[in-house]
């Protein structure tokens, strides 16, 4: 199983776009895909796909409650399916999560067990069965440090970090690079991280230099596309379906953007030794069923 989580400490710089495109990219090469957005802002990724519509109801059931152990249902019943891909949409009450987890640690403690309150999103998902229901994980906490994202790294154990082409994003993966570190010696796990996705990119030659220091694999360089991501957050759908849909007439440039996702996709399955059954030619809008 693919699994990780998409983050940088600096905000703006594409996440939840880039974290939603990727799962469409593995979705349409016939792999199953989960994302577990765990943002408690509006403007996220429930929203850019368009599955946000009950994140104010306090009556539905959701991720915290399971997270907490006080479900209303079954783990596969939170999911919604939107593009091919799988999302367990956020809510509100994503911002109480670090106070739930205080609460329950606590009383974890009166009792003498322990609780690790990193490992609670490592938890739901086992027990819903996810290593064997999907070919690939992803997550997309907030861009802050918190135990949104904890959970996120202790879940995925992997990292692709989004990139701002700027000596501001350069600090970010810096810092990224030692929170990893850090993370993984606190909680005796491997955190990897399988590429870097610099995006914004104008290529001037501060940019160029830039992005020659980065550490990291970069398998593509995404260049200033913010008509087609406005375009993606208008309309609620991933860079795929808003050229195939939405756009009144093909720009090759953007045809190459999807390219570049899609080979962005394959270079991450290949690093787990992830096998797509039907990848499409990069950038294809339509794909032929296999004979």
């Amino acid at each position: 199983m693919l699994s990780y989580t998409v983050y940088s400490e600096a905000g703006g710089v594409g996440k939840s776009t880039l974290a939603a495109n990727l799962a469409v990219a593995h979705a349409r090469a016939g792999l199953d895909v989960l994302v577990v957005p765990l943002d408690p802002q509006d403007g996220d990724l429930s929203r850019l796909l368009g599955v946000d519509d009950e994140r104010a109801d306090a009556d539905v059931d959701s991720l915290v409650r399971h997270i907490i152990e006080s479900p209303k249902g079954p783990f596969e019943e939170l999911v919604r399916t939107t593009e091919g891909v799988d999302v367990v949409p956020e809510h509100n009450n994503l911002s109480d999560l670090p106070g739930h987890l205080d609460r329950e640690q606590s009383k974890a403690e009166q009792l003498g067990d322990a609780y690790n309150i990193y490992a609670q999103l490592h938890r739901v998902l086992d027990e819903g069965e996810v290593g064997s229901e999907y070919d690939v994980l992803i997550c997309d906490p907030p861009a802050t440090e918190s135990d949104h994202l904890y959970n996120a790294i202790y879940a995925t154990r992997n990292l692709v970090i989004p990139v701002e082409p700027s000596a501001k994003g350069r600090a970010s993966v810096e810092g990224l690079q030692n929170l990893a570190t850090n993370f993984a010696e606190q909680l005796g796990i491997d955190v990897g991280v399988l590429a870097a996705v610099p995006n914004g990119v104008k290529n001037t030659s501060d940019q160029r230099e830039m992005l020659r220091d980065i550490e990291f694999t970069t398998p593509e360089t995404i260049g200033d596309r913010t008509s087609l991501m406005e375009g993606c957050w208008k309309q609620q759908c991933s860079a795929f379906e808003y050229v195939r849909e939405h756009r009144d007439r093909r720009r090759d440039y953007e045809v190459e953007t999807l390219a570049q996702l899609d080979r962005i996709a394959r270079h991450l399955e290949s690093q787990v030794g992830v096998d797509a059954p039907h990848p499409p030619e990069p950038g294809a809008l339509k794909r032929e069923e296999p004979a």
